[in-house]
């Protein structure tokens, strides 16, 4: 199946950016996973890519088989904003400037996400885990 581009404006700029839908394991459950892809000058431009772990929790079923998530406009805006605030030279050819749980995770928000490496690295952390986590914080707040 093809995947299709879309287009963003932020600020003055054109974007296009794909997200293509995945499941990851956890030890308790799977979960959907969303890998956004974005090009700010063209398709032969440096790549910002990030990887999204739904972070919605609890579920009567599989995850897999329940989680609607899917990034808006706003969260595009958001994830564009943040890689560019952080490095992100889309100007620049070729390459991939990767938003990563490890580098980026812990000044990343994003509702209804978390940055997960689960996708390119299967020893990653437990995205259950973080689920939970993130579950739990919001119902203290």
């Amino acid at each position: 199946m093809r995947n299709r581009l879309r287009e963003i404006r932020v600020g003055a700029r054109t974007f296009v950016w794909r997200a293509n839908i995945h499941h990851v394991r956890g030890a308790g459950d799977c979960h959907r996973c969303i890998r956004v892809r974005v090009w700010g000058a063209g398709k032969t431009s440096r790549a910002l890519d990030a990887d999204l772990l739904s972070d919605a929790w609890p579920s009567p079923w599989s995850m897999c088989a329940t989680d609607g998530s899917y990034p808006t406009s706003a969260d595009l805006r958001t994830i564009i904003s943040y890689g560019l605030e952080h490095g992100w030279q889309p100007e620049l050819r070729g390459g991939t400037f990767l938003l990563s749980e490890r580098e980026h995770a812990a000044g990343f928000t994003l509702p209804g996400f978390l940055l997960t490496d689960r996708l390119r690295t299967p020893e990653s952390a437990d995205p259950t885990a973080r689920v939970i986590a993130a579950y739990e914080a919001r119902q203290r707040a």
